[in-house]
């Protein structure tokens, strides 16, 4: 049975496009609103520990800062790197509540 936590409104979203970092326990996560969807992944790249949410959306693709790795947002799975992913949480919206599951 999975649990859920708010992490945000949905008015603190980030716009189709873009990113943003929330709290969630004793860490965070990347928030990304890409290809019309919005997803909640790790927050940390498996690299190098890069924050995924000071990234850039880029052509569908979460693209981490530091160096350059590439994730689906939807997979959490690195593109240029196989067998490299971030872990992925389903997220619902309750009225202007925004919900990670877990």
């Amino acid at each position: 049975m999975s649990q859920s936590t708010r992490i945000a409104s949905v008015s603190e979203l980030p716009p189709e496009g873009g990113l943003r970092e929330f709290p969630f326990g004793s860490s965070t996560v990347c928030v990304a609103h890409a290809n019309g969807a919005l997803v909640a992944l790790g927050n940390v790249c498996p690299h190098k520990g890069g924050p995924l949410a000071e990234g850039t959306i880029e052509d569908g693709k979460l693209v981490c800062p530091w160096h350059g790795w590439e994730f689906n947002p939807a997979t959490g799975k690195c593109i240029n790197r196989p067998g490299a992913s971030v872990k992925v949480f389903e997220l619902a919206i309750d009225g202007e509540d925004v919900l990670l599951k877990y």
